[in-house]
């Protein structure tokens, strides 16, 4: 992350006190448990520089959060949501991009977002389970879903619809960048299931099981 834009480096620091303090871990406790310097950890929570995407996933793993949380707002809700492509939000990941498409401030319980994916980017080894349902569209690439004990190889222009009570994952086996769109619906009021789609465990060349 570029360390030019302290009011963002200023959101996320105090996303990160807040994070922190909500489990009763002082600084040094952070430090030792994602490998952080107190040093470090205290210039990012002031807002004196930007942490990297790596740095975040060491916060992320040691305080049991998604990547996500350092972004999370609660923006206004409505009913009308109407988005330009360069006013989406923006979280980068381990090999892959997230984009909301308006869900964060829909009053509504469906979350739209988009996924661009590298090669061999996963969400992780281990499955996802939330409430709701899934509605997966493969726009370019490929993604190999498992739902349960089945697979299923998306090509552009193929779909898969289930009950995300069903344990799941997802990988981009090919060699080229997938986009992949993703609606969430029917979810817990105060579930934010996108955000098990940016797991800290993500890692490249991961296959399932």
């Amino acid at each position: 992350m570029s360390t030019e834009n302290p009011e963002r480096a200023m959101d996320v620091g105090n996303r990160l006190r807040e994070l922190r303090q909500e489990r009763g871990l002082s600084m040094r406790s952070l430090a030792r448990l994602s490998g952080l310097s107190t040093n470090a950890l205290s210039m990012i929570e002031r807002g004196k520089t930007s942490p990297s995407v790596s740095t975040l996933y060491k916060l992320s793993e040691a305080l049991e959060v998604p990547i996500t949380a350092f972004f999370r707002t609660e923006p206004p809700r409505h009913a009308i949501v109407f988005r330009k492509p360069n006013a989406r939000s923006r979280v980068e990941f381990q090999r892959g991009i997230w984009e909301g498409l308006g869900g964060e401030s829909f009053i509504g319980r469906v979350e739209p977002f988009m996924l661009t994916l590298e090669a061999g980017a996963t969400s992780g080894p281990h499955g996802l389970v939330h409430s709701g349902h899934e509605f997966v569209i493969c726009i370019q690439g490929q993604l190999e879903y498992e739902v349960e004990d089945q697979r299923y190889s998306l090509q552009p222009g193929d779909s898969l619809l289930f009950a995300s009570k069903l344990r799941h994952r997802w990988r981009n086996p090919g060699r080229d960048i997938a986009n992949v769109l993703f609606v969430l619906s029917g979810f817990e009021l105060d579930e934010r299931p996108s955000e098990y789609h940016l797991s800290s465990g993500q890692k490249g060349g991961e296959e399932p099981a």
